[in-house]
């Protein structure tokens, strides 16, 4: 599995005398651990983008088929 850096998107390498992932871009070391927690923090934003996407969404549609005349 390709790993990529969380702040750059660089390429990772393992550095075994560290045991940790190096950025070759930016130079950032990451634990396994740190990688596993980044990539969740990903996905949980992106989830919540989608879901503030679909209640514009919604929100628009509402307010298009209600009655827009105003008195």
């Amino acid at each position: 599995m390709p790993n990529y850096c969380l702040e750059c998107g660089g390429n990772l390498s393992y550095d075994s005398a560290i045991k940790q992932y190096a950025c070759k871009s930016c130079g950032l070391t990451f634990t396994q651990q740190d990688l596993l927690q980044g990539r969740e923090k990903m996905f949980q934003s992106q989830e919540t983008v989608d879901e503030e996407k679909k209640r514009r969404q919604k929100e628009y549609l509402k307010w298009w088929l209600s009655d827009k005349k105003k008195p």
